[in-house]
């Protein structure tokens, strides 16, 4: 009897023989500093920083202990608010070390956003730069002070930092050690705050188990060792920062190589050059103003042989000039999102050029993805597009203290429903294809056009908005917002951006502006943003931008 030939399924599982790692990030740390205890493990160029692993091990160590005098506890919530620096990765590991959860609060936050981020967390102890480019910081904790009652202590990098490291004589090693031996490797330890759909941000909470991992298994596919020597320009405020990079190298022994405070395309390839680095990372935008500095010819880069560029799709193009003229041959492109921790799929080297610029490559050891029918939830065949869903270890446990969106994003099965449309090949390769959802991605920035929609809204003047993304060739794109006033008003694109720059951070403040009567709707009412962009990017005169090809 025949039967119909079953169409192959969008579905893959990372087999591997490489076993996770069922470790807290302090106990892997401490092996690697077993293993490599006078190699190089963390300089900061800017800051004159240089550790060994085994400096740096004593110097967490002496964080830690300064916790505990502040008595931080295990599942208490410690804010970090800075750019990078290399205090910033002794807070990461020394929470990590008493079982403290480090919330990641975005240096390009205002007092408000900062105020949300601290209350809906319950952050009781902060570290925190003094000021940052045009933020005063300082004066930003004290206005959230007044509305923060959780919030008992401030730690200023660049004002009590040395007296806080120095209340640790009542602290022991052994008393340290107590508490670690109480940690599992399945309790949160960090989150990371996403733009909400919903106009307020979300905690993504991630454990040990999350991000050690998806830093181990990315320098896996890297290929790292002791020898490698990462630089790391994009913040640690990310998982990009604070995953792909400081856990991807401290599990493989491989140095942290910080250039700067914030990224500058200059002192990062100065970084490259003096500390002889193997691999370097970025969001395409940076490449890009790496590759067109005017002094890039000057620069020795020839230490390169690797990397790692996400957060936005890349043009072919850019990918190939990385290959040749900064000679990564194996960089590799990685896909995913805060709340998998982030990575869920690689190119790996040795992929064929048009895989390793035409896709976000392969699934990830030890998860599973599948391509569903938004509308169905049927898995789809190859080739079909279809809404991207991970599982696995990566899987964040869900959004703190918000039940109602954790169970929108992470179904009964544990699939975590990233939002973005994607193919899946024959051979596996993931090709991402556009998003169901309206998120921007400007520059490796995620941007969710309600939470600008409801921000705008706000303005007395303002009767309706609806924001869109827009290509472009620096960041792939820029924020959009189509403006219908109230009667009686008159407003400029000035006079919205200058009451957006005193509120939110930069980078969601839109570059573009169009004031309208209505917007383009479907027969049902809704509003067709898909019109909108077609109709903006003829206006704006884009549209070779978006014909640009994208990996």
């Amino acid at each position: 009897m025949k039967t119909a030939k079953t169409a192959q399924r969008s579905y893959v599982s990372g087999a591997s023989n490489v076993p996770l790692l069922g470790q807290t990030i302090g106990e892997n740390l401490r092996e690697t500093v077993a293993k490599f205890p006078q190699r190089d493990a963390l300089i900061c160029v800017e800051q004159q920083y240089r550790a060994t692993y085994a400096e740096f091990w004593e110097q967490v160590e002496q964080v830690a202990k300064a916790f505990l005098a502040l008595h931080v506890r295990k599942g208490d919530r410690v804010g970090i608010w800075s750019p990078n620096r290399y205090e910033w990765v002794l807070v990461q590991y020394a929470t990590a070390r008493i079982g403290a959860i480090l919330v990641n609060i975005n240096p390009a936050y205002r007092a408000a956003e900062l105020s949300y981020a601290l209350t809906q967390s319950g952050i009781s102890v902060l570290v925190s730069a003094v000021a940052f480019k045009d933020s005063n910081y300082k004066q930003m904790v004290q206005e959230a002070e007044e509305v923060c009652p959780e919030l008992r202590k401030t730690i200023f990098f660049d004002e009590n930092w040395d007296e806080f490291l120095q209340g640790t004589s009542h602290v022991s090693t052994h008393d340290l050690e107590a508490v670690e031996a109480t940690l599992q490797f399945d309790e949160p330890i960090n989150i990371q705050y996403t733009s909400g759909t919903t106009g307020f941000p979300k905690g993504a909470t991630l454990t040990h188990h999350n991000i050690l991992n998806n830093g181990y298994f990315i320098g896996q596919r890297l290929n790292y060792t002791e020898l490698d020597r990462v630089c790391i320009p994009v913040p640690f405020y990310h998982c990009f920062g604070m995953v792909i990079g400081n856990l991807c190298c401290t599990s493989h022994g491989a140095c942290m190589v910080v250039p700067s405070d914030s990224f500058e395309a200059a002192k990062t390839l100065y970084a490259v050059e003096k500390e002889k680095c193997t691999s370097l990372y970025g969001v395409p935008t940076m490449f890009i103003a790496e590759l067109q500095h005017p002094d890039f010819e000057k620069y020795n880069l020839t230490s390169l042989r690797t990397g790692v560029m996400a957060g936005s799709p890349c043009p072919v193009e850019v990918m190939k000039q990385v290959q040749s003229r900064m000679y990564m041959r194996e960089v590799g492109i990685c896909y995913g999102m805060t709340e998998t921790s982030p990575v869920s799929t690689q190119t790996k080297i040795g992929t064929p050029l048009e895989k390793q610029v035409s896709t976000v490559g392969t699934i990830h050891d030890h998860l599973e993805i599948k391509i569903i029918d938004p509308s169905t939830g049927q898995t789809m065949p190859r080739g079909v597009a279809g809404e991207l869903c991970t599982r696995g270890y990566s899987v964040m446990l869900g959004y703190w203290n918000n039940p109602e969106a954790t169970r929108e994003a992470i179904d009964a099965g544990r699939w975590m429903h990233t939002g973005d449309l994607a193919t899946m090949d024959e051979e596996g390769y993931i090709n991402i294809v556009g998003r169901i959802k309206d998120l921007i991605l400007r520059g490796g920035e995620n941007i969710y056009p309600r939470e600008v929609e409801e921000f705008l809204h706000k303005h007395e003047a303002v009767a309706d908005v609806q924001v869109i993304g827009v290509p472009s060739e620096k960041y792939g794109e820029e924020v959009m917002a189509w403006v219908k006033l109230k009667e009686g008003y008159n407003l400029t694109a000035e006079d919205l951006q200058v009451y957006c720059k005193a509120h939110i951070a930069r980078y969601k403040i839109p570059k573009y502006w169009k004031f309208v009567d209505g917007f383009p709707m479907t027969v049902s009412g809704k509003v067709r943003k898909i019109a909108m962009r077609e109709e903006s990017i003829a206006e704006l005169g884009l549209e070779h931008v978006a014909k640009i090809k994208t990996s």
